[in-house]
């Protein structure tokens, strides 16, 4: 079992590590330069070259049956449960067959109401503690689930 953590932007990166470490898996903290490594036997830092998708394209090439991604990217997310693993939101949105089909056709309507001028602004809510808290607990559900 492999934890792949999509780490750019990712506000938990640290949490996840730390749940990571309670069960003894391994991390891959994947990004395109500038985070530090983590004091964690359990984790390594991944520079993937600068692209748009180069992350994304390495987490999809590697996740399989019994890893977890921790990602907010619903393609990779989608590209995820396609090979066989999960994938969980830093808010603690489980990923899955029945959802991720709704969730990405959401998406792309965003993209293309935000791209004609039909949509302002962004970015949604701030980042909470509840959010942080359902992203801990989720993380743990999936966890759970793939010891069974």
């Amino acid at each position: 079992m492999t934890l792949y953590i999509d780490a750019d932007a990712c506000p938990v990166k640290d949490e996840a590590i730390r749940v990571a470490e309670r069960h003894e898996t391994e991390v891959k903290l994947v990004c395109d330069g500038g985070l530090r490594r983590p004091q964690s036997q359990w984790a390594e830092l991944v520079i993937v070259p600068e692209g748009a998708d180069a992350a994304d394209d390495w987490i999809a090439e590697r996740i399989g049956p019994g890893d977890i991604c921790v990602t907010s990217d619903i393609p990779l997310a989608d590209r995820c449960l396609k090979a066989g693993g999960l994938a969980i939101d830093h808010k603690g949105k489980a990923f899955d067959a029945d959802n991720i089909g709704s969730v990405l056709a959401t998406r792309n309507l965003m993209t293309d109401l935000r791209s004609a001028g039909a949509m302002e602004g962004g970015g949604g809510r701030p980042y909470t503690p509840r959010d942080r808290s359902a992203f801990l607990n989720g993380l743990e559900i999936l966890f759970q689930k793939l010891k069974r």
